[in-house]
């Protein structure tokens, strides 16, 4: 006799006192972040699903926001009233999250959106007026022109610059020095400065130093180049009073460009780090080409 199958059953509501099934998008989207700003960002399609290339470019933001919260709470107040500059801000991913995440929550507080690309402005402004984001301004400057903007007030608590190519990265540094920033986040890119440098300057550091043979090959002076700039930058913001560290932003298989550089400032003014950052601008040749923008404020240094 053969023997009959059990009759499929719909699963069983959750018990009292039991949670539901996770969301499938639950590791991706934090608590009460607006899924209609990920929609709007184009990070969730229409019907709310998640691709692998947003699904990376949502980590790489999300991960930064947990270094920039971190240092928005050790504001007085909890970061009530902060202020926030993001240069080079694109589509401003970055800023909408911050608002969304720490921002909406607080009664004072502003984030200035920094762009060159007129239309991104525009489509920036568009979006914080539908999703009532008032506390956010989109000024279309270069990073250089926001620091003589009467747009911004004249502290600016964080700074930040997700990958902002090229000089665009010193040009935030110079920026939040100008500024008072109590805090710096850069994520540089494209350093391609400096490698240009060492490439004008190839024959004549071949004959001077044997140190000279780690920019010798094309490929190898362009990862030359933005280590020596990244490097150059750290010394150059302890030697204005800040503390530094270095770390990675996400793992290598999500970017190639990881280097996460915060800031934090004590007013200590270390000569040491002065001392090295023109050791090295005069070792690789490039007191010419950068003394001016690495030179340092004769004042009192603390070591």
């Amino acid at each position: 006799m053969k023997q009959q199958q059990p009759r499929a059953t719909k699963a069983a509501p959750p018990a009292p006192g039991k949670s539901a099934p996770a969301h499938p998008l639950a590791e991706e989207v934090r608590p009460g972040q607006s899924v209609e700003l990920l929609k709007e960002l184009h990070i969730l399609t229409r019907e709310g699903k998640l691709n692998q290339d947003s699904r990376r470019k949502l980590k790489q933001v999300y991960h930064l926001y947990q270094f920039i919260e971190k240092l928005l709470l050790e504001l007085p107040q909890g970061g009530e009233g902060a202020t926030l500059a993001d240069h080079g801000a694109g589509k401003s991913y970055l800023g909408f999250i911050i608002y969304d995440l720490f921002f909406k929550n607080l009664q004072g507080g502003h984030i200035y959106g920094i762009e060159t690309r007129q239309e991104l402005v525009q489509k920036s402004r568009e979006l914080a007026a539908r999703l009532g984001f008032d506390r956010m301004s989109f000024l279309n400057l270069s990073v250089a022109e926001s620091a003589d903007s009467e747009a911004l007030p004249d502290q600016i608590d964080v700074v930040t610059a997700l990958h902002a190519c090229d000089t665009a990265t010193d040009d935030a540094i110079a920026f939040g020095l100008k500024k008072q920033a109590r805090y710096l986040v850069l994520v540089p890119c494209c350093q391609a400065e400096i490698a240009r440098c060492l490439n004008a300057n190839k024959v004549l550091s071949m004959r001077r130093t044997p140190l000279a043979e780690l920019w010798r090959h094309p490929l190898h002076t362009r990862e030359m180049g933005s280590q020596i700039t990244n490097v150059l930058r750290c010394l150059f913001l302890e030697a204005s009073g800040y503390q530094v560290t270095v770390t990675e932003l996400v793992g290598w298989e999500h970017s190639m460009k990881n280097e996460l550089i915060i800031a934090r400032h004590t007013g200590q003014k270390k000569r040491s780090s002065a001392e090295r950052l023109h050791a090295l601008l005069q070792e690789f040749g490039l007191e010419q080409d950068l003394g001016a923008r690495f030179g340092l404020e004769q004042a009192p240094h603390t070591d």
